[in-house]
């Protein structure tokens, strides 16, 4: 069995104009004084890295590498969310999607995409360069609008859905593999992989490619509503990314699971800091070490209360305080003993075979 890796923290949320968030040596000094060991580097955020570069520059990337070393940290991985969210965009969230790409790609979306899926090819490169074998990112959207829809959705709009987004990212699939790197897709409400079921689809679509792997993030799956322990007996196998975020949801006669018009302050569901909602990270971080998970443990913070320097100081310890180092031998091999074949049928009260060895 293999234990985790952490604590480690998803830069994107603390990423500032002022010293020290506006720099990757200024993020690393402040994230390693609160105790993390690892960094996940949000790869189009030019303040803190250049992907291009990254990706044609060995000499670069060792720069990068000495720069966290400095500080005692590691990349966990390169994130390329906004990146994956730009792979497919329904036309009616365009003008809200360009803002994640470059001013001049503005209202072109067919140039848009393509630059998306050049980002995740470069991020695929840079990762190799960098040891990394791990790419954070989300699906994007074709069918999402259409989640519960009335009138009823016409039959075969859901599977078109997934035979396009198959289609844009199998080429981005096998990009990765060339690069020895898995494209883990965090499940997320907005995107067309949103769950197990819409997950599954997805592998169907792909042949269960080898490189279709998960970020398991639990909040996202609390304000869902779906069994977020049982997720991980059942997809266990395709986990290899980890984010540590926490949340609440606490329905009223007035709103449940669709309160999302509200501010985050006022909705049912909302994500908090970690140990202020309602996950139980101590069963989920049990389950990771029951199957050999033995990736990062990263803090991804967004809380609609609390300040997110404090968040950051506390999510170090919260992280530390739950990881386990997965036993090398159990707990009671002390007791036990070896028998050969025949004192075994003994044991059991059986007549020892003809020809019985141990």
């Amino acid at each position: 069995m293999k234990s985790l890796k952490g604590p480690g923290l998803f830069l994107a949320q603390f990423v500032g104009e002022k010293p020290p968030f506006d720099t990757l040596e200024g993020l690393a000094e402040w994230a390693a004084g609160h105790g993390y060991r690892g960094v996940q580097i949000p790869s189009g955020e030019s303040r803190l890295f250049d992907l291009a570069k990254a990706a044609d520059s060995q000499a670069y990337c060792d720069d990068v590498l000495a720069t966290l070393d400095r500080h005692g940290l590691q990349p966990t991985d390169l994130s390329v969310h906004l990146q994956g969210q730009l792979v497919a965009v329904h036309p009616a969230y365009d003008q809200l999607m360009d803002g994640f790409a470059p001013p001049e790609l503005r209202g072109q979306p067919d140039a848009r995409q393509q630059w998306a899926c050049d980002q995740i090819r470069l991020a695929a490169r840079a990762s190799n360069r960098l040891g990394l074998t791990t790419l954070p990112a989300f699906s994007g959207a074709l069918a999402w609008p259409y989640l519960y829809p009335f009138p009823q959705r016409p039959p075969g709009l859901v599977e078109a859905a997934f035979e396009e987004l198959a289609w844009r990212w199998r080429p981005l699939l096998d990009a990765c593999d060339e690069q020895g790197v898995d494209l883990c897709f965090e499940l997320h409400p907005g995107e067309d992989l949103f769950d197990g079921t819409t997950f599954e689809r997805f592998l169907d679509a792909v042949d269960h490619h080898p490189r279709a792997q998960l970020l398991y993030d639990p909040s996202h799956m609390l304000l869902q509503q779906l069994d977020y322990l049982g997720f991980i007996d059942r997809y266990h196998d395709r986990i290899r990314a980890f984010h540590v975020k926490d949340a609440e949801f606490r329905p009223s006669p007035s709103q449940g699971v669709y309160g999302g018009y509200s501010g985050w302050v006022e909705r049912a569901g909302r994500f908090r800091s970690l140990g202020d909602g309602q996950i139980d990270f101590g069963a989920i971080f049990s389950k990771l070490a029951q199957y050999g998970y033995d990736g990062w443990a990263v803090l991804e913070w967004e809380c609609a209360l609390k300040h997110p320097e404090q968040g950051a100081r506390e999510g170090a310890e919260f992280i530390r305080r739950h990881m386990i180092d997965v036993a090398e031998n159990a707990f009671d091999d002390f007791a036990g003993v070896t028998l050969d074949s025949a004192q075994r049928r003994q044991l059991l009260g059986l007549k020892e075979q003809p020809g019985d060895q141990s």
